[in-house]
């Protein structure tokens, strides 16, 4: 029952030096620089490069190079494949999949399948399981107790339905597996420092989970701009959160050139109300010729002025 969760070990979060911790054999010792120099002389490495794996990356890991070279591809490899195939991961995706994780390489197949029937247990369905340990790698090495946690711990932070909470992790997976201290701070940033109610901190965020995860500099001063220069009040960006996901300048050069034109309208009561959505989503050309009134040599014109 994600009610009834000891809030501590929501914290937790499962790193590189932990991962590297469940390799349960003595690693070997290597000689050489780099993994490239064993491709000859191991099976392993050999398919794993036929696979898609980039072993200069996974060299950058941890200890991961000598992990792969302590796995016999029969006997430790080929299982954990035709598990990550039967959990949805496609063809072309495993050599990226496990260049950027190539741990779960090592993890015990019983784990591993205990953790998909736990998902499937809250009823995420088998395409959100494969889109969500696709989009984040690290997904498989969580215990079910940890992902029981994290699961927990937004649906209870949040004030999220059940429903809503598998909604918010199935787009942004890595919310499972991320660090939770920058999510807490954006969440206080969005309340003490910008004022945004309870209530509305919990649409923004179903709506735009990545501000979850935003820069917190960078979403101060897009909040600075729209709101204290623009004048958007807090309901508006409520109703229309996707605006934090834009570039700052955008906004800001959009915005000036609609009040050099004296259009500059984003009141919904007032006539020539320009919507959020339309300053920033719009490509130049429509957003001069529809909303802007202008053409798109008249907007280059004036960029040129700033």
């Amino acid at each position: 029952d994600w009610d009834d969760i000891p809030p501590s070990s929501a914290l937790e979060v499962i790193s590189e030096e932990e991962a590297v911790q469940i390799i349960a054999e003595p690693l070997v010792p290597i000689q050489s620089s780099t993994l490239r120099d064993y491709v000859d002389h191991s099976e392993t490495l050999e398919k794993l490069v036929h696979l898609g794996v980039d072993l200069s990356q996974v060299e950058k890991r941890q200890k991961a190079g000598q992990l792969l070279l302590t796995l016999d591809f029969e006997k430790d490899v080929k299982k954990i494949l035709l598990f990550l195939k039967d959990v949805g991961v496609e063809d072309n995706q495993l050599g990226p999949f496990l260049t950027k994780n190539p741990y779960i390489l090592a993890e015990d197949l019983e784990a591993l399948e205990t953790r998909v029937a736990y998902l499937k247990s809250k009823k995420f369905g088998k395409s959100e399981i494969a889109q969500m340990v696709s989009r984040a790698p690290y997904l498989l090495l969580f215990s079910v107790e940890r992902l029981d946690n994290r699961l927990g711990f937004f649906k209870n932070e949040l004030g999220l339905s059940v429903k809503k909470t598998k909604d918010l992790v199935i787009r942004l997976p890595r919310l499972l597996t991320g660090k939770l201290e920058p999510v807490k701070e954006n969440l206080q940033v969005c309340q003490i420092e910008l004022g945004f109610q309870r209530n509305e901190i919990q649409q923004i965020v179903y709506k735009t989970p990545k501000i979850l995860t935003a820069s917190k500099k960078r979403l101060k001063q897009t909040f600075d701009y729209l709101h204290n220069i623009m004048g958007i009040p807090h309901h508006m960006l409520t109703r229309f959160p996707q605006v934090f996901n834009s570039k700052l300048l955008r906004i800001r050069e959009r915005h000036m050139f609609l009040a050099f034109l004296g259009r500059a309208q984003y009141d919904p009561a007032q006539p020539s109300y320009i919507s959020l959505d339309q300053l920033v989503s719009l490509p130049d050309e429509v957003f001069c010729t529809e909303i802007a009134k202008a053409s798109t040599q008249d907007f280059e014109n004036f960029l040129k002025t700033l």
